[in-house]
């Protein structure tokens, strides 16, 4: 099963490019056609036109989670605290100004490139929900203000109520510098473009092996791919193919629903442009309307990969579709009688920081990696196509210079102790949400055991 956006986009341009066959060779080979392979790719040919560089992906370009996330494309301005303890200050803000500007980079390409990808930058709402949640965002905009890189204001709790087209809002602070996306579009978009400057994409491809040396040479089923440098860009797929990063994401799944074309109801209820909301949730609530008309909410947080493999049910239907449809309903209760169009979800790579990580891999001086998003990969892969651009070409920058670039930060404990630890803080979570909301429908932890007695049974048997 397709997610929506990438069904959608292929229903208006499907064109395959073939399979890789035979042997090939090139300057540059990129496993994986998603926003952070694209980005790279686009990125060193403009700064390199000679470049010959090709893209192998194992399916369609966006299969992955470039083509199923929710089209919200934040910034890093709210993990500033995380970033100055990581990085220090300087780097901090640096990387934070740059989030920013990814934002208007992607807009400029799309425009420069007749992309259609249905941008909005109407910014960003983070909303609190509950008495708990109020003034969550406080700490971190004040330290915003100190270094002036605060694009964030209060709202009163009526604009909020208006602006986010629900009741539930109690409160919320606005940051303009936020758009959304139709995300399927955005990255076919990037593949046109990418196949306009030159550069092969060999979709149905996936990399079976690699060896190696002064030339890396991909094996793939029908052929071979010879290159000087080697990008891989394969986001949560990395901890299943590469076992040294294994323990550095926990691969959990983000669910989303969307409705049929509402219009009129959603300008009815204050929904009349492209904010993104979210909500102060540990797994976060989000939603946001599309150009035609439609509502889309997800949530974070729900189904936990034992061992970080690639489950199954990231191909299917939202196994918790119910439950956000409950949640749609409790937001916006004008709309119970919109029937729901799809739901969907995928695999997002969660690292230990919250930030994605890039480096060389093994200490391969022409093998480069970047993944870990964790959740928020929209506009950064942007900035992860600047950062992997600058390693490939030997570039001294403030990229290449930059602690991104140092690899993994942390692990996660080893199975099974991840995996059960995951289920009990996220029943943990849940209960302690629940009573905020005022609800009392707590998680029974003897359950909890069972399914995870279940998901280690079945996976020693895969």
């Amino acid at each position: 099963m397709r997610p929506f956006w990438l069904e959608h986009a292929l229903s208006m341009d499907g064109e395959l490019t073939p399979a890789l066959q035979g042997a090939q060779r090139a300057d540059v080979g990129i496993v994986g056609g998603g926003f952070t392979g694209l980005w790279t790719a686009l990125q060193l040919k403009q700064q390199n036109p000679a470049l010959d560089i090709a893209i192998i992906e194992s399916d369609l370009c966006g299969a992955g989670a470039s083509g199923r996330n929710g089209g919200c494309m934040l910034t890093w301005t709210t993990k500033f605290f995380t970033l100055r303890r990581l990085f220090g200050e300087v780097e901090a803000v640096r990387l934070a100004k740059a989030s920013e500007a990814a934002v208007t980079h992607i807009a400029e390409f799309c425009r420069k490139h007749g992309i259609d990808a249905e941008f909005r930058q109407d910014g960003t709402l983070y909303t609190a929900t509950t008495q708990a949640q109020m003034g969550m965002m406080d700490p971190v905009l004040k330290e915003l203000d100190k270094h002036g890189i605060n694009s964030y204001h209060s709202l009163s709790t009526e604009e909020v109520q208006w602006r986010s087209g629900s009741m539930r809002n109690l409160a919320g602070v606005f940051s303009p510098m936020a758009a959304t996306v139709h995300p399927g579009k955005l990255v076919r978009g990037l593949r046109r473009v990418a196949l306009e400057m030159g550069i092969r994409i060999y979709e149905r491809t996936p990399m079976l092996a690699f060896e190696p040396g002064p030339q890396v040479t991909i094996q793939t089923p029908s052929g071979t791919l010879q290159v000087g440098k080697m990008v891989l860009a394969i986001n949560a797929w990395m901890g299943t193919l590469f076992p040294q990063f294994e323990s550095t994401v926990a691969v959990v799944s983000s669910d989303m629903i969307i409705t049929e074309k509402c219009p009129e109801l959603l300008r009815m209820i204050g929904l009349k442009d492209g904010v993104s909301v979210l909500d102060s949730r540990t797994f976060v609530f989000y939603y946001r309307t599309t150009e035609d008309g439609r509502l889309m909410l997800g949530k974070g947080g729900n189904t936990f990969a034992w061992r970080g493999r690639i489950l199954p049910v990231f191909d299917q239907r939202s196994p918790y579709e119910d439950q956000l449809k409950q949640s749609l309903h409790e937001f916006f209760p004008a709309l119970s009688e919109v029937p729901i169009t799809a739901s969907w979800n995928g695999p997002s790579d969660r690292s230990v920081t919250g930030l994605p990580f890039f480096g060389k891999l093994d200490d391969h001086p022409n093998i480069f990696y970047g993944f870990g998003y964790s959740g928020n990969g929209v506009g950064p892969t942007y900035m992860g196509g600047q950062l992997l651009s600058s390693l490939v070409l030997g570039l001294d920058n403030e990229w290449s210079r930059s602690p991104l670039a140092d690899g993994p930060r942390g692990t996660f404990p080893p199975e099974p102790i991840r995996y059960l630890g995951s289920l009990v803080v996220r029943n943990a979570i849940r209960r302690k949400e629940s009573a905020e909301d005022g609800n009392r429908e707590p998680w029974l932890i003897d359950k909890l055991l069972s399914k995870f007695a279940n998901a280690a049974g079945k996976a020693d048997k895969a």
